[in-house]
């Protein structure tokens, strides 16, 4: 790789390092831990079994072997796994505001992992188009992070496509231990993968803690009134010209997208699976931040 690429590419990362971690502050990374910390359990050791211990504890190998009841002490859990799914699909390149989506991703990615490697949790990272292209297994420390957010920005993907539901299949097969799985996506994909999304919301969501974070951008729901324009679908290359002066156009283009938002707010709800909207170009961190704080007092 040239050096002036590589030296451009390494500023444009330690820029995303210096202002995400500013924003990863006491009190954000406090919320952080008292949502996520804890959130399963390992086993410890056994011991005889006592009257009011619970029955779903009992460890039935051990009492065979035996033949007096045992049962297994846990423990909280002291080592989180957190794991990136983030969508770096043709649609990410977009961005009507001052940021990308890839680069919105890129940025609330980096404010989750150096919160958890605060917390001395491990980080992995996937990075999906309507395949997986590249996973980076779970592990801890600055330059692991520094890392993710390079692979983030710079990947460059084999196709253009989204499939969320072959990203969150992988996630499963490769994590068998629980995890907290953020995807990072637009969720802008085909309504046949969208229909094996709905599956898989609730495969996933019953083995580990599941997090979408959709991100958006307000000109793909809304059209400004722009005259002529030619518009190409990034994904799957379509290109059509609209009359943006027309009223009519306007609001079938809004009322379109909100039926899309909409789905997919009822296919996440339905699965049980927490939600946080973010758009481009806007403020994130009181977002995150009062994401956590809803999460936490849910715990309570």
């Amino acid at each position: 790789m040239d050096s002036a690429v590589t030296r451009e590419i390494l500023k444009k990362v330690r820029q995303v390092e210096l202002r995400t971690r500013r924003l990863v502050t006491d009190a954000l990374a406090g919320e952080y831990h008292s949502v996520f910390k804890g959130r399963g359990m390992d086993f410890d050791e056994v011991r005889e079994y006592t009257p009011g211990d619970e029955v779903r504890l009992i460890d039935w190998n051990v009492t065979a072997r035996t033949g007096v009841p045992f049962i297994k002490k846990l423990r909280e859990e002291r080592e989180l796994t957190i794991l990136l799914a983030v969508d770096v699909s043709a649609s990410g390149k977009f961005g009507s505001q001052t940021q990308s989506k890839q680069e919105l991703a890129a940025e609330v990615a980096s404010v989750l992992a150096f919160s958890a490697i605060r917390n001395r949790d491990k980080v992995g990272l996937l990075l999906f188009t309507d395949e997986v292209e590249q996973y980076i297994p779970p592990t801890k420390g600055r330059s692991h992070v520094l890392r993710v957010i390079r692979e983030i920005l710079f990947h460059t993907p084999q196709r253009r496509g989204t499939d969320v539901a072959a990203a969150l299949n992988l996630v499963n097969d490769v994590q068998r231990r629980r995890a907290v799985v953020f995807v990072l996506s637009d969720f802008i994909e085909s309504p046949e993968a969208f229909e094996r999304l709905r599956h898989q919301l609730r495969i996933t969501h019953n083995r580990h803690d599941l997090v979408l974070l959709h991100l958006r951008d307000r000109h793909e729901e809304e059209l400004p009134a722009l005259g002529l324009l030619t518009l190409e679908d990034p994904e799957t290359g379509e290109v059509m010209e609209i009359d943006t002066d027309s009223k009519r156009v306007r609001d079938t283009f809004t009322t379109l997208a909100k039926e899309r938002m909409d789905t997919f707010r009822r296919a996440a709800r339905q699965a049980g699976v927490d939600t946080l909207e973010l758009r481009t170009g806007e403020p994130y961190s009181q977002a995150l931040y009062s994401f956590f704080q809803n999460r936490a007092s849910r715990r309570l």
